[in-house]
């Protein structure tokens, strides 16, 4: 008998880095996502195959039944996809000790809907999918695994965009937001062609010493600005306002200063600052402007965004 399991994919709007010091941050759940599939399997351990969204293996491993043992060793995440896998896998049992029968004599397949470089949360699905079949709460698995602010895994299973808060040794507070722009025609996705290592982001915003109280308060006013501005200027400013702050405290130019300055519209990053999808608001021609550029993976916000 399958079982089956699916998330979506995830952006953050609003609130990077942000939320990790518990500013609200506005996040959406995108159409394209990851499904986790379990049959029996032919042997007495644990067949794993990951595909990538063209179908193709990415990762294939074989897990006898004594290969994993409980365990929730903290320290850097795995950057090698088995030993990662297996971190994983162990606390998940670590969580869950019953969960070692349950993955015995099973072949798993995970299938994704995205490109895996894209960073629309090929991770944060697979730990919402793997916490489903095994029972166990999901951001303490990701507490235990790849650390972060957990507002990818309200994405996973929200019908729409949300409020995402962290809240200190408490579950995080996620509330539907009212993020509908009528002008959403005039919003565009941009992937950026390089896929951004969100560790390296928060360790890099860490280090700079984060946002002061006054500033993340400032960021939790401007979630909701985005998620109720009913005119595209409006939305602008408050996206414009927002890369100021980040900018501040990473010591690093916004995108739209460092890759577009010609673009008559607004840009904003969407996540860990360098990488993966971008905003783009307004401006000319967006489509040609950014296709011109070399930037041809491009959504209309509708397409890509369950909303």
């Amino acid at each position: 008998m399958k079982e089956r399991f699916y998330s979506h994919g995830k952006l953050l709007i609003s609130g990077e880095y942000a939320v990790l010091d518990g500013a609200r941050g506005l996040a959406v759940p995108t159409r394209r996502g990851q499904w986790l599939d379990v049959t029996p399997g032919e042997g007495p351990g644990l067949h794993w195959v990951s595909r990538d969204a063209d179908g193709s293996p990415w990762l294939e491993a074989w897990f006898e039944p004594e290969g994993l043992v409980p365990n929730l060793t903290k320290g850097p995440f795995p950057k090698d996809p088995k030993a990662g896998l297996v971190r994983i896998l162990q606390a998940t049992i670590a969580l869950n000790p019953g969960f070692a029968a349950l993955c015995q004599g099973k072949t798993v397949e995970t299938q994704l809907e995205f490109p895996r470089p894209w960073g629309l949360g090929s991770s944060s699905t697979l730990l919402a999918n793997l916490s489903r079949w095994a029972g166990v709460d999901p951001y303490a698995l990701l507490e235990a695994t790849m650390g972060g602010s957990g507002y990818d895994l309200a994405c996973a299973t929200a019908a729409g965009p949300v409020y995402f808060t962290r809240v200190a040794s408490e579950a995080p507070l996620v509330t539907p937001a009212p993020f509908n722009p009528p002008f959403k025609q005039e919003l565009l996705l941009v992937y950026r062609n390089v896929k951004q290592d969100s560790r390296e982001g928060i360790r890099r915003y860490r280090e700079a010493g984060g946002l002061g109280p006054k500033a993340l308060q400032e960021i939790t006013g401007l979630a909701e600005t985005l998620a109720t501005a009913q005119d595209l200027g409006s939305f602008r400013n408050a996206m414009d306002a927002h890369e100021a702050l980040i900018s501040n405290v990473l010591g690093m130019p916004p995108v739209q200063e460092s890759h577009f300055p010609d673009f008559d519209g607004s840009v904003k990053s969407l996540g860990a600052w360098g990488g993966d999808f971008i905003l783009a608001a307004g401006g000319t021609e967006a489509t040609a402007y950014f296709s011109g550029k070399g930037f041809t993976t491009l959504f209309p916000f509708s397409d890509l965004v369950l909303i």
